[in-house]
């Protein structure tokens, strides 16, 4: 079954929830919707299950305008985050309830709890109820759910978001797999530009109701189209920088100017906005093909074989997040140089479009 979003759009009073989305999602496909907290993912899926009807635009499930049929004439299932099963039934009979109102014999019912139960290590809990289980095994008895059911649109909300670690990795790997065997449109929300790039596929990145890119994921990530996508696809967060050329030289933050030496040479004269994350800026002077800012630590943070530091730099009036390999030790207020690698850089204009300059990674 092939799933497309045909300008859709929904309202709430004067407010624009979701505006003209349009995606075409294919049989066996991961698709990941990729956005911050609000962005809409939620909103976009309930669309597709057919909870909310859009104001304006049309779903078509293979050819056919199902935009106002209800959810229970859809081949759909849909996990939340925040795990929903039915507190009275034993796991087994969670599992099972889909199959049940489907009418399907015992024994293919059977075969399907066990074959669910087994890939999401629920076999041990089975006769437990809800009640008995922790929050990651609840998660997984709703995926479970989800799975045995077979339908062609599958809709996973931050469903690994209440698992540990290992499971969570195990899952990532799984669960593509496993649908896309069923010839089921997977359809994935989160809020982790790491977890995208896990999952692979199609990302669909979000920001305030809109779609601002779709296409292969790791190329969404290496080639973002406009600031806005470049910001959702960025953790830590996309550092920025507002430069204007005017000849051979970059004037930025407080008046401060530099020759535009190398790939920056090339742009038109005009405003530009550069966006780099934390890999394109290194801490310490004296390597070559760098731009050299002095600036001040204001925090550090370890993150397992990498530290994120944070340095305040007077010159660019803003913060930068900076990636240092292995477990660093910076102080607050410590002076440090960081050196911005210029062939790292997105550029995009004042309007935060992206600027094709040969050689920059915009255009990688």
């Amino acid at each position: 079954m092939s799933f497309v979003l045909d300008q859709i759009s929904l309202r709430a009073g004067d407010q624009t929830v979701i505006a003209d989305v349009s995606l075409t999602l294919e049989p066996g496909t991961m698709n990941v919707l990729l956005g911050p907290t609000l962005s809409g993912k939620t909103t976009l899926m309930r669309l597709m299950a057919g909870l909310d009807r859009p104001s304006s635009g049309h779903l078509v499930a293979d050819g056919v305008d199902v935009t106002g049929a209800s959810v229970r004439k859809r081949s759909v299932a849909m996990v939340y985050q925040q795990f929903v099963n039915y507190p009275t039934l034993s796991v087994y009979e969670n599992i099972a309830s889909p199959l049940r109102v489907q009418g399907l014999p015992r024994a293919e019912i059977e075969a399907r709890v066990e074959r669910a139960a087994k890939l999401l290590r629920l076999e041990p809990m089975l006769k437990r109820n809800p009640a008995q289980l922790s929050g990651g095994q609840q998660q997984r008895t709703a995926l479970a759910r989800a799975l045995v059911k077979q339908a062609k649109l599958v809709l996973l909300d931050e469903p690994l978001a209440n698992l540990d670690y290992k499971l969570r990795e195990e899952l990532r790997e799984e669960l593509p797999r496993i649908f896309a065997e069923t010839g089921a449109i997977l359809v994935y929300a989160t809020t982790e530009p790491t977890e995208a790039l896990l999952l692979r596929g199609t990302t669909a990145t979000l920001w305030q109701g809109r779609v601002t890119q779709v296409g292969p994921t790791a190329q969404v990530y290496r080639q973002p189209d406009n600031l806005d996508a470049a910001r959702v696809f960025s953790d830590p967060p996309l550092n920025e920088l507002a430069v204007t050329k005017a000849g051979p030289m970059l004037a930025f933050g407080q008046g401060r100017r530099l020759p535009a030496e190398g790939l920056l040479s090339g742009m038109p004269d005009g405003a530009y906005r550069l966006g780099f994350r934390s890999d394109a800026v290194r801490i310490g002077g004296g390597r070559p093909g760098l731009l050299h800012f002095p600036g001040t630590v204001a925090v550090s943070d370890i993150n397992g074989s990498e530290s994120f530091v944070h340095v305040a730099v007077e010159a660019a009036g803003t913060t930068w997040v900076c990636l240092a390999d292995g477990v660093q030790t910076y102080e607050p207020g410590e002076a440090v140089e960081v050196g911005l690698a210029l062939d790292e850089v997105f550029v995009f204009t004042a309007g935060g479009q992206r600027v094709a300059v040969q050689g920059l990674a915009a255009t990688a």
